[in-house]
């Protein structure tokens, strides 16, 4: 019963994800497309971020923390939720990244980035006034 159980919330925790995906490349430009490509740019940056020698040590272990959150199955609101379900990992990811950006060379960030600069300028401004001169999409 309880193998059953964790295949189910696995299966569909993963289907979660391929639709957050999904929606991140085919929905046309607008806020949708950024919400839904928030968080899979995010776990990029973590995963480059996590390497890099630029970053100290405490915003490594602040990375890492929001990254474990974001693969634990234990979440605020639950992943089967189709469009909310992955709202709190958008949220802890997001905050993470404000943290990294006030003490981590904006270069670093921009240049572990993948996903459009305009979203990353929200989300972390003081990268604002570096995102034209490091090759923006």
């Amino acid at each position: 019963m309880l193998l059953h159980w964790l295949l189910t919330s696995a299966i569909v925790i993963a289907v979660s994800w391929i639709v957050v995906i999904v929606l991140a490349k085919r929905l046309p430009p607008g806020l949708a497309k950024d919400l839904a490509s928030v968080l899979p740019a995010c776990i990029t940056v973590t995963r480059t971020l996590r390497n890099d020698p630029r970053v100290p040590r405490r915003v490594k272990v602040v990375v890492a923390i929001a990254g474990l959150w974001v693969l634990s199955p234990i979440d605020l609101i639950p992943e089967f939720l189709p469009i909310i379900g992955p709202l709190d990992d958008i949220v802890v990811v997001a905050l993470a990244l404000r943290y990294a950006a006030r003490r981590v060379p904006p270069e670093a960030l921009v240049e572990a980035w993948p996903a459009e600069r305009r979203i990353l300028d929200r989300l972390a401004p003081a990268t604002a006034s570096i995102t034209s001169t490091i090759g923006a999409n």
